[in-house]
């Protein structure tokens, strides 16, 4: 009797386990976006700076190449050449390169008013697989005189990101935890706080998981030993709705969004 108690309730966590709330593919709501932090930007006598870069860049804005800093750990792991080009008085193209090849680009354009600013952007990943979308910024520090419209702090608001760019697959086991999106990144650690390899995206060496419920998985991402994000994803008590909240402790900033399981 007491091995057959064992096995059924061997047989029932094995039967919860597999229900796992993470499992499957989720989609983000982009206009559930929430952005505490800012960007600080400026084009003034001909320089292109940002301030909440990490590390900071500051470079000519003649279109031509320049290389980007980096250091020991943070370096510039998305650019190690970039080019600004003034469009005009409120707008301005961003290219980004890594090894020779275009890894991103980004176009900036403030409204007539001033006090918005659209992103447009494109990634091409290790794979070669391309993603894109716009984020609109609302002004929350004025632009120095006589500098570029673009310049000044901005704070995101929305989002409208493409469909591989929002798309993510968990599975969650009794032991770990495991993630992919149609970008190429992916990764699959096991809960006992060591670090496992993420794959995919060149910001992220190192990635580990602690379940803090069965509901509830927060993720520490590492650059180089070093904790540059924190996240924490919660699912809904109906297993429809995730909450993801990220602690970006490079730039200070917390981002939060929800995803809808498909």
């Amino acid at each position: 009797m007491r091995t057959l108690l064992f096995a059924v309730v061997a047989l029932e966590a094995t039967s919860v386990l597999a229900q796992s709330p993470f499992n499957g593919t989720w989609r983000a709501n982009n206009a559930s976006l929430e952005y505490h932090g800012s960007n600080k930007y400026s084009l003034q006598n001909g320089i292109w700076r940002c301030d909440t870069c990490v590390p900071q860049i500051a470079i000519k804005a003649d279109g031509h190449k320049y290389r980007v800093n980096s250091s020991l750990y943070y370096g510039a792991p998305y650019a190690d050449i970039e080019s600004v080009r003034e469009v005009n008085d409120h707008s301005i193209e961003i290219t980004d390169k890594v090894s020779g090849k275009i890894a991103a680009t980004h176009k900036f354009t403030t409204s007539d008013d001033g006090k918005t600013l659209t992103t447009d952007w494109r990634t091409i990943s290790e794979n070669g697989e391309e993603s894109g979308g716009k984020f609109d910024s609302e002004r929350v520090g004025d632009a120095p005189a006589g500098a570029n419209k673009v310049s000044g702090e901005w704070r995101p608001v929305r989002t409208n990101a493409s469909e591989d760019v929002i798309t993510t697959t968990y599975n969650a086991t009794a032991d770990g935890f495991a993630m992919s999106d149609p970008t190429g990144d992916s990764y699959a650690a096991r809960f006992d706080g060591k670090e496992y390899p993420y794959k995919g995206d060149p910001g992220v060496t190192s990635v580990s998981v602690r379940k803090i419920h069965e509901t509830t998985i927060e993720e520490t991402d590492k650059r180089k030993g070093k904790v540059i994000a924190v996240s924490r994803m919660t699912v809904d008590p109906d297993g429809k709705t995730m909450k993801i909240t990220v602690e970006d402790k490079l730039r200070n900033a917390t981002i939060s969004w929800t995803a809808d399981k498909l």
